[in-house]
Formats: C-alpha cells, structure tokens, sequence
C-alpha cells in the first residue's frame, strides 16, 4: 500500500495508570509495530500536549482533568517507545492533530494509515479534519485503541460511515 502512517498519541499519559489511561493501549502499540515493519516509508508521530494558556473550554477541560495539568516537559508526555529513525515527530494541543504541518506530509491523493489513542478522541477527530480537508484516511482497527471497548467500536463505526473517504480496515488487510 502506498501511504503514510500516522500514529497518534502514543504516549506514557495513556499507557500509565493515569485518568487518561487506554486500557488496549499495548495491544494497539504491537499492531502498530506491524505497520511500521510494512509501510516503505517513515511514519509521522503525534503527541498530545497541554497547551500552557489553556484558551476558552480548554480550561473547563483541564479543571475535569486537574491532574494532567503538566508542563509540555513532563515524563508524562513522553512516547512509550521512541519513534523509529526517519520519522517525523509533531505536537499538537488539541484532540484533533489535523492542521497545515500534517497536511503538508500528506498531499492531495495520497492516504494517510492512521493507528494510535484514543479511537473515540484523538483519531477520530484527526481522521474528520483529514477526510474534510479531502484525503483519503485508513484506519487500522486493531493499531487504534479507545477509552472503552464500546467507545472504540462506535468511533469505528462513526468513521466507517464516511467510505470511501475514511475506510476502517484489519492489520490483516495492511500487512498482507
């Protein structure tokens, strides 16, 4: 398949036992090494970090959420397992990671693999702006991962609804 894998989020703050915990985080993380392995070219790699002014609800969210009001340096932040060399790192304070810098990697045409957590937030809102701003998205069932089982599969669901713009597909299906 030629495309760009895009991985969201794969981070200590969703894999520790944090109140943003994904509890398939490490099942996800295994599917995503498959991808990795068979994709050609080098993936982009996302991480979810607070944004220090905390602009409008962003505010709201982070009172819910108090104890991940952590500077962007925190261990927190930081991926699980590095990025593999040649890839690219972005890092975003919103849900969605969709914006010019990701656009700029994946042009017009070309489809974008995305794997990573949570499925029901951050891959979700990143495949919407994707798909709206006119890309062709894959999602890999199994190299996603939700805050619930059941959140997971409505996300999936969600986003199957918009074929043949996003397709949710098995690792089966990427990796031959």
């Amino acid at each position: 398949m030629n495309a760009r894998l895009v991985v969201i989020d794969m981070q200590r703050i969703f894999r520790d036992e944090t109140v943003w915990n994904v509890p398939r985080f490490d099942e996800a993380a295994e599917a995503i090494a498959s991808l990795e392995q068979s994709l050609a070219r080098p993936g982009i790699y996302t991480r979810f970090v607070r944004g220090a002014g905390e602009e409008g609800a962003w505010s709201a969210y982070y009172d819910r959420w108090p104890e991940t009001r952590l500077p962007a340096e925190a261990p927190e932040w930081d991926f699980v397992e590095e990025p593999p060399s040649g890839s690219s790192v972005m890092d975003a304070p919103t849900f969605s990671k969709w914006g010019p810098e990701l656009a700029a990697e994946i042009p017009v045409g070309e489809r974008m693999v995305l794997a990573g957590v949570a499925t029901d937030c951050c891959v979700l809102s990143t495949a919407l702006g994707a798909v709206d701003a006119g890309r062709y998205v894959t999602v890999v069932r199994e190299a996603c991962a939700g805050a619930t089982d059941e959140a997971h599969d409505q996300a999936l669901a969600l986003l199957q609804m918009l074929s043949p713009m996003c397709e949710v597909v098995s690792l089966a299906d990427v990796v031959g």
